[in-house]
């Protein structure tokens, strides 16, 4: 054996057999292994091979149907888990959960939005056709027609009630009418009962009491605010409000309250009302706020100057945040939006308690839709490619989690849970089963 030294302090000792070590080192007496190491050699091999042998992990995304579709077709996903296309003039109905065909229904022409209410499929052309193209009502359970009306036909969350409308063409939402609002009896598509709008009014839907489920308010060019039920029409309270900008967003509905922007002699203010009796419950200085969202049971205001949340009981402020323009309800997380690359561009989901921020969502895009209840579905561009990243954000992750890349091109997504529909460049329309990492 010799020693040499390399360097200053490292050592390398030689033990060669060229330099005199003993035979049994060449060839042992005995076995120079200890007694458990041919027990443990084994139990690896055999965990080894069983790892290589184990079936592949399921990819985290993976197609479960593919149509061909054009760049202009209309899709909509239903709250049944059921995916509604129109392309080469059929309208068709899909599971989601396995791709199979519902049922296919052929149409007319023109190009349909496509919305449901009382288990039906609501079509109206796009805007532009000449005249009024009315709303053509099929059976979303078949696909078979069920009857067509002029107007509109809209719908308020939480209730099955079908109204037929005259829309303000400049209201651009179509949520402010003229002429009465209709009721209609679904299946065959005749006025139940009718209330009259002498003017024109603001269409919503506000909570009644308890579970008794939603109401309408009209809110009247008069200033007059009434509230009436969906069964039959009949007006259950009625108050004249302040003189305001009635539109499309003036007033909403949030933290359970009727909140209306609107000018007084001292400066612009925002009041909150009870929506079942339209009482004031409070008066507070609106600021520069010229938005109103609900914050889970806080109610936010949203400006140029950032997003204040106050307590829907008094109207008190508890938290602000500068440099946020915005904040929406998706699914069960709530987004704040506005960073310094632009006034639309997420911040991320928040706790809306606090306007603390959960999960960072800077550079990534949400997908529509309502994601999978307690997570959202996020993309962003991978790289000059084209191709796109998508994520999920989840509560307990401070950054989304990488899913998978989405082949290059692909856009105008949609989601619901477990399942992302998107368009893609070659001209499909594809639907994608996603898993999340155990």
């Amino acid at each position: 054996m010799a020693a040499e030294t390399f360097g200053g302090n490292t050592v390398v000792i030689d033990l060669g057999l060229a330099r005199g070590e003993p035979d049994e080192y060449v060839r042992p007496a005995r076995s120079t292994m200890p007694d458990w190491f041919a027990p443990v050699l084994v139990a690896v091999i055999v965990l080894l091979s069983s790892a290589a042998s184990a079936a592949p992990q399921p990819s985290a995304l993976s197609p479960v149907l593919t149509l061909p579709f054009g760049p202009a077709d209309p899709y909509a996903l239903t709250d049944d888990g059921d995916l509604l296309a129109q392309t080469y003039g059929t309208i068709s109905s899909y599971d989601l959960s396995d791709g199979h065909l519902n049922w296919q229904a052929g149409s007319v022409s023109p190009t349909y939005r496509l919305r449901t209410g009382g288990d039906l499929v609501l079509m109206r052309p796009w805007s532009g056709t000449q005249g009024d193209p009315g709303t053509t009502a099929i059976s979303l359970t078949t696909g078979v027609a069920q009857w067509r009306r002029s107007g509109n036909v809209v719908t308020i969350a939480g209730s099955s009630a079908l109204l037929a409308v005259n829309a303000v063409r400049s209201s651009g939402s179509g949520r402010r009418v003229q002429g009465p609002v209709d009721a209609l009896e679904p299946f065959g598509g005749t006025t139940r009962w009718q209330v009259p709008v002498p003017s024109t009014a603001v269409l919503m839907g506000v909570p009644g009491p308890g579970d008794n489920g939603p109401r309408m308010l009209l809110m009247h060019d008069s200033q007059l605010a009434a509230v009436h039920d969906l069964d039959n029409g009949r007006l259950l309270a009625s108050a004249r409000l302040p003189a305001a900008d009635y539109g499309p967003d003036n007033p909403s509905i949030a933290g359970g309250l009727l909140v209306l922007r609107h000018p007084t002699p001292t400066g612009r203010m925002v009041s909150a009302f009870d929506p079942v009796t339209l009482r004031l419950r409070w008066v507070r200085p609106a600021g520069f706020a010229f938005g109103v969202s609900s914050c889970g049971p806080l109610i936010c205001l949203t400006g140029p100057d950032g997003v204040r949340a106050v307590e829907a009981d008094d109207g008190l402020q508890r938290w602000f945040r500068t440099g946020w323009r915005s904040v929406e309800q998706r699914g069960g997380a709530l987004v704040a939006f506005g960073t310094p690359e632009g006034e639309t561009e997420p911040v991320g989901t928040i706790e809306p308690a606090t306007g603390e921020v959960l999960v960072d969502l800077r550079g990534w895009r949400l997908v529509s839709g309502p994601g999978g209840g307690d997570h959202l579905l996020v993309t962003r561009a991978a790289d000059a490619s084209g191709r796109t990243m998508v994520a999920v954000a989840a509560p307990g992750g401070v950054r989304p989690e990488l899913l998978a890349d989405l082949p290059a091109g692909t856009g105008d997504c949609q989601s619901v849970p477990g399942r992302l529909v998107c368009r893609e460049s070659t001209g499909e329309l594809v639907v994608w089963a996603y898993r999340r990492k155990d």
